[in-house]
């Protein structure tokens, strides 16, 4: 494993040097800092910064493994899910094969969230949590590194430019997958494309599919991701905190063809995505794939149409489609009235107007589209094989 140092996530042995270290951290004192005492942030931060330090020295201690943490943050995840949201619901668990691990690859709408949700599912069944995927370019800081990596996250390059030294990192990268799956039998999880879908329009990244079988050439394509436990899963939110965020952006990139982010605009959205308010969350496990695939293109058509099927739709999804200009008239949506009650799509319709009446004018197709493709994608969806 030595190879792999600097993408893997950190071992047992590595937890309580690094715990340490983050009690130590400015830049991490001050994130909980102007989490827990916003208004005193400012005033009373030197008075403040010392007390938490000690407070998180005391949280921490006795904590010499990765399992002991995870059992640890379980209760700051369901305060997360009691506090912004109306409930997680899961099926599909009974899909997970007992002591085999998968490659659960997710559909993507949270840089936080939607993994944790994922874990949350696993650790409540009691299944082994997976090792996480995360793209270098949200560990800016290191105390963010040192955060996820203690998360049993792992490293995905994307900040890599040169053709050959990408080429590298991606056969890395596919190395240790391959290796986390076939030798240390250790879950993965990672997004079928990379970056969030911000139009809500979930497709999987045929280079994605690609990258895990890099490493594996000996070996056609088919065999060699069949025996990965390939497992498609769908998160369905009802409502995303970061709608608005990602409205301006699409806006933005289709009228002046690209969108630059802000210095801590990522740091503010996962912010965002862990407090803002989602409404009902739903996860849906598939069952493994492992046939009826033979290139990359194939596999990710077959993965498409599972997480479409998958996708849990909410009221606010039929009154957005309903609103968007662009919708697929000859598909065969069923009107909302004959799908939920009348109180479920008063609630929502309440909710939505105040989203809409939020939303710049010129930015409102764009977030009417994040809530409609979803719908969309499911009433277009064939049957999977």
């Amino acid at each position: 494993m030595g190879s792999f140092d600097h993408i893997r996530p950190y071992n047992d042995q590595e937890v309580a040097p690094v715990l340490q270290r983050l009690c130590a951290d400015p830049d991490f004192l001050n994130i909980i800092l102007r989490y827990r005492f916003p208004a005193l942030a400012d005033r009373l931060g030197w008075l403040l910064r010392p007390l938490i330090a000690w407070r998180l020295r005391r949280e921490v201690a006795g904590i010499q493994d990765v399992a002991t943490l995870q059992t640890r943050v379980a209760p700051y995840v369901e305060h997360s899910v009691k506090k912004a949201t109306d409930g997680i619901s899961f099926s599909g668990i009974d899909n997970i094969r007992a002591g085999q691990p998968h490659l659960y690859l997710a559909n993507h709408r949270d840089i936080v969230m939607d993994p944790a949700y994922v874990n949350y599912a696993l650790y409540q069944a009691g299944i082994d949590t997976p090792r996480l995927a995360i793209g270098d370019n949200l560990l800016q800081k290191p105390f963010v590194a040192d955060l996820m990596r203690l998360n049993k996250s792992f490293i995905v390059p994307r900040s890599v430019t040169g053709r050959r030294e990408k080429l590298e990192a991606f056969l890395q990268l596919s190395s240790y997958i391959n290796h986390s799956l076939l030798h240390d039998a250790c879950s993965i999880w990672i997004a079928q494309a990379e970056g969030r879908a911000k139009d809500g329009n979930d497709h999987t990244d045929s280079a994605i599919l690609k990258m895990f079988h890099m490493s594996q050439r000996e070996l056609e394509f088919g065999p060699a991701v069949a025996r990965l436990n390939l497992t498609p899963v769908a998160i369905s939110y009802e409502y995303d905190p970061c709608d608005l965020d990602k409205a301006r952006e699409l806006y933005t990139r289709a009228t002046t063809g690209s969108y630059q982010k802000q210095p801590g605009e990522d740091d503010a959205s996962i912010a965002k995505g862990i407090t803002g308010y989602k409404g009902r969350v739903h996860v849906h496990f598939a069952s493994p794939i492992t046939h009826g695939f033979e290139d990359a293109k194939t596999l990710a058509s077959q993965i498409d149409q599972i997480i479409w099927q998958d996708y849990r739709l909410f009221p606010v999804h039929y009154l957005a489609w309903q609103q968007w200009q662009e919708r697929d008239i000859s598909l065969a949506v069923p009107a909302i009235e004959t799908v939920y009650s009348a109180a479920e799509i008063a609630r929502a319709k309440g909710i939505w107007e105040q989203r809409l009446q939020q939303c710049p004018a010129e930015h409102l197709p764009w977030l009417i589209m994040q809530y409609a493709n979803p719908l969309q994608n499911h009433y277009r969806r064939q049957p999977a094989a």
